[in-house]
């Protein structure tokens, strides 16, 4: 038995004995801190950092910089502060005071003996923790990004494999591990962290707006967002509108994919989709709150593609990759949903919530094969039907009956 198959008690910092998975990263989270003194560990609210951090090193002690009397103490001397760790420990929250990196610089620098792994660093806000590495802990630090579950670390917790029960519920922690009611859970998170953070990172003067902003951008999920017209109907400038996305994608709340372009004849679309890095706020956001409701809504597409981008990106980032993902779409409406990019070979992927295969659903990537572009391989279809199969070299796949879609997808054309 591997060690993601693995449940375990694990006794919280707030001294709760819970049940938890040991999480798909661990095994490249080891394998950095044999490497590197610094470990940075970034990634969204609730995604579980904490609870890695101090579950992978139990003997490492522990301190919250979200805690007020920790900060204080740290920010008045962060030198005395930094004496108590002199083996090392787990600052939680890092963001919350930089100015400590500079100092720690130090420490690691003058330490005698080049310790591997001797701090672990978790943070929720990527540009300011990134500027700080790059003036502080270049070099010294390797960095990890931990999204919430897996679809496969979520198969510990359940065997349906209903993708619109999925979407509804979304991927975070908490909710599989203590079973929480979904629609509650979004709702406190969207007040506790979401729009806390974004107070934190601008001077947001409507939170009505921004709350409409978001619903909105939760409507476009999967789609290219026209700036313009989103801020006709929010009421604001394109300006403040790219401020906020800035701000929710530094907050791990969306992502961008980018639009591929390179050795292709064709007039393409520039601009980038917008994904949510959990569907389920996407689905909250938009009132769909039971599978029927994510079944029958006319988004139904779009949440399936979110789902199954997500999931493909945290297999890439559990492993440590940097990843290279895309769309293509041309001026006339022709389309691929991603285009995975891995060691000079362009592997294209098709995306349908349909339970039934249809030979339209290859047609995309024939089509996008004839443009003549390097290294491109037959591809796949991701669907939601029961049989797999290939067909003319295409892998038809349910994402959601494979073990790990990114292995799936990355090592079937490996040379």
């Amino acid at each position: 038995m591997c060690k993601s198959e693995v449940l375990v008690a694990f006794y919280t910092t707030s001294g709760i004995i819970t049940s938890m998975i040991i999480r798909d990263i661990t095994s490249e989270f080891v394998r950095s801190a044999a490497e590197y003194p610094v470990v940075t560990v970034l990634g969204p609210r609730q995604s579980g950092k904490t609870t890695l951090a101090t579950m992978t090193f139990p003997d490492k002690p522990y301190f919250s910089l979200e805690d007020p009397d920790t900060r204080a103490a740290a920010e008045a001397d962060p030198r005395g502060f930094l004496e108590q760790l002199k083996d090392g420990g787990i600052l939680d929250e890092i963001q919350r005071l930089p100015i400590l990196l500079s100092y720690l610089q130090g420490m690691v620098d003058k330490a005698k003996t080049k310790k591997r792994g001797q701090f672990i660093l978790t943070g929720s806000h990527q540009p300011q923790l990134h500027e700080a590495i790059t003036q502080s802990l270049a070099g010294r630090t390797a960095m990890l990004t931990l999204w919430p579950f897996s679809l496969h670390e979520i198969r510990h917790y359940t065997t349906a494999t209903d993708p619109f029960a999925m979407i509804v519920r979304g991927c975070f922690p908490r909710v599989w591990e203590d079973k929480l009611d979904a629609r509650r859970f979004f709702n406190s998170y969207l007040q506790t962290y979401v729009e806390r953070d974004v107070r934190a990172m601008i001077l947001l003067r409507d939170l009505t707006q921004f709350q409409q902003f978001l619903t909105l951008l939760a409507g476009r999920v999967g789609q290219i967002v026209n700036l313009n017209s989103l801020a006709n109907d929010v009421g604001v400038s394109t300006t403040t509108l790219r401020n906020w996305l800035s701000v929710l994608k530094a907050s791990y709340v969306i992502f961008e994919m980018m639009p591929f372009s390179e050795n292709v004849r064709k007039r393409t679309i520039k601009s980038p989709k917008i994904f949510f890095t959990d569907v389920g706020l996407a689905a909250f956001l938009l009132g769909i709150h039971t599978a029927e409701q994510a079944y029958r809504d006319p988004l139904r597409g779009s949440l399936f593609e979110n789902l199954v981008i997500a999931d493909i990106m945290k297999g890439a980032m559990n492993r440590g990759i940097r990843h290279e993902f895309y769309f293509f779409r041309d001026s006339h409406g022709n389309e691929i949903d991603l285009l995975i990019k891995k060691q000079g070979r362009l592997i294209p992927v098709e995306i349908k919530s349909a339970g039934t295969f249809s030979t339209d659903f290859v047609k995309g990537l024939k089509w996008f094969q004839a443009l003549g572009v390097k290294g491109i391989t037959s591809g796949a279809v991701l669907y939601n039907g029961d049989r797999q199969f290939n067909i003319h070299g295409t892998s038809i796949i349910n994402p959601l009956l494979t073990e790990d879609i990114w292995a799936t997808l990355t090592t079937a054309w490996k040379d």
